[in-house]
């Protein structure tokens, strides 16, 4: 009976839909704070990432077209990837879990579940989303909970197109104005 309810618990944290999911939170944690200068092809300058919590340091980060390129890549790399609930290998992938280790693979650490990430790093309008970016969703019926994680791998105005492990079709890359994603929609972050 433990190990059932271990189980449980730990499936519960790890989940992409997990029924303790925050609810959206749309303005920076007082514990966290990220200075941003980034580089980007249109408007970012070069920049170094520094994330501080509690007032201690945790991590510089230099940030650059190329690594928010490498990161797009690995995720793409995945597509096609069956969805497995809790998953981070080619055998299987959640949402959370495809963004976890495609910016793990430029050794950036971010939060493992879809409800950690939707309080993490900025809030960005959705006319205002550029490549890298975090978009959330709330995919169960009547529910504005954050259950669903996915990356924009494109924006341009009007279309945006983003990657994510989804639970019928694993890993792909959909519009943002699709209909059934367009009204899951609840908030794009910035962490790069």
């Amino acid at each position: 009976m433990k190990k059932i309810a271990i189980l449980l618990l730990i499936s519960s944290v790890l989940s992409c839909g997990s029924s303790k999911s925050k609810r959206v939170v749309t303005t920076k944690s007082e514990s966290q704070t990220v200075s941003k200068n980034r580089k980007r092809p249109s408007n970012r300058n070069s920049q170094t990432k520094t994330a501080t919590k509690n007032n201690s340091t945790i991590e510089t980060i230099p940030v650059s077209n190329r690594t928010i390129a490498n990161i797009i890549s690995k995720a793409e790399s995945f597509e096609g990837v069956k969805y497995k609930y809790g998953g981070t290998t080619k055998k299987g992938m959640d949402c959370s879990g495809l963004l976890y280790t495609s910016f793990g693979s430029e050794n950036i650490a971010i939060p493992r579940t879809s409800s950690a990430l939707s309080t993490y790093g900025d809030w960005v309008d959705v006319k205002q989303v550029q490549e890298g970016d975090l978009l959330f969703f709330a995919t169960r019926r009547n529910s504005r909970t954050i259950n669903h994680v996915g990356m924009v791998t494109s924006s341009r105005a009007g279309r945006v197109e983003f990657i994510h492990a989804s639970t019928s079709k694993g890993v792909m890359t959909s519009l943002l104005s699709e209909r059934y994603w367009y009204f899951a929609f609840v908030q794009a972050r910035r962490i790069l």
